[in-house]
């Protein structure tokens, strides 16, 4: 047995340092499908966060959302064979992480759709890599903040500021503290990523830690969800609304996580988080056609400069135009 774990530690070693370098290699066409596929269902999503939020509280809707989904990644585990106990040490770990990346993000852009556009709650998610740059820089020693991602996030936080400025200056109005409760899901999301680092010495994979945190999830929303929204004393929602929740959970949560962790297998993170690039323009696209949503140009202004901010972040984009003139200059 000591040999075997000797002989394996090698092979280990080998596909942590391929994942290492998949993160900047180029997507095959399978993996900007796959891509393009979250995109456009995690843009959706922002839609059927509307209609739900619409014909139900947003606790109700957050608890039914991740307990349905935490149920179907069970039943997945269940199929594969995949499970398996979660080490003692693990599950305080887990309720902070459903904490920071699913009730309080969750409930948060669920209120903050009830006051403003699904497509503009979708552009303020876009900056989750943004905070995800600074979060990592103050929490982790291996992701400094460098100059290029200063940069990076200076830009983006102007993007923000664009969209969220006008309003700032007026008045503290109801829009405005729902932009910031979209920015505050944000930062969860990026202190989620950075504290679900942990799980990976433990052992446990990242389909086990996601169907942890949503098990989390759902035992921590249930009392707070009964207490506040007393759903039982409200009109029965339409078939509409559980039809949303229904997509959100099994398509927008559990099969979309599945794809999302396949992806950052293939592709890396780097990679996979282009999909907060992707998900605005279909978000934007069903508020249109549905809800009749008017995005002012300034939000546009201000997702295009998210999207600089990241494209510096990454800095693939610059190095791939530097490259012709590096080898000029080499001639």
């Amino acid at each position: 047995m000591a040999t075997a774990r000797k002989q394996s530690q090698p092979s280990q070693a080998s596909k942590a340092e391929s994942e290492a370098h998949s993160i900047n290699r180029t997507m095959t066409a399978r993996d900007w499908a796959i891509l393009l596929f979250l995109g456009a269902v995690w843009g959706a999503s922002f839609f059927f966060i509307k209609v739900a939020v619409l014909h139900m509280p947003p606790l109700t809707y957050v608890w039914l959302r991740v307990m349905i989904a935490a149920a179907a990644l069970w039943l997945f585990l269940f199929a594969r064979g995949e499970l398996k106990a979660v080490p003692g040490r693990a599950v305080r770990d887990l309720l902070i992480l459903a904490l920071i990346n699913n009730v309080i993000p969750f409930a948060l852009v669920g209120w903050a759709e009830m006051r403003i556009p699904s497509g503009l709650a979708s552009i303020l998610n876009a900056t989750t890599p943004i905070w995800g740059v600074v979060v990592a820089h103050l929490f982790t020693r291996d992701e400094p903040l460098t100059r290029r991602n200063l940069s990076g996030v200076l830009v983006g936080f102007a993007g923000v500021v664009l969209m969220i400025g006008p309003g700032l200056l007026k008045d503290l109005g109801g829009d405005v503290i729902a932009e910031f409760a979209c920015l505050l899901s944000t930062l969860g999301y990026a202190l989620s990523g950075v504290w679900a680092r942990r799980f990976k010495p433990m052992g446990i994979s990242p389909i086990a830690v996601t169907t942890g945190q949503l098990t989390a999830s759902a035992i921590v929303i249930l009392p707070i969800a009964f207490f506040v929204d007393r759903p039982w004393a409200l009109p029965f929602p339409p078939l509409e609304a559980w039809g949303a929740v229904l997509a959100l959970s099994l398509v927008g949560t559990a099969y979309a996580y599945i794809l999302y962790f396949r992806l950052i297998g293939r592709a890396g993170a780097t990679n996979a988080l282009l999909v907060t690039l992707l998900s605005p323009p279909f978000a934007i696209l069903l508020g249109t056609l549905v809800f009749g949503e008017v995005l002012a140009n300034r939000d546009f202004a201000g997702l295009a400069l998210i999207a600089v901010g990241l494209a510096v972040i990454d800095g693939r984009l610059f190095n791939a135009l530097q490259r012709p003139f590096g080898l000029r200059r080499a001639t």
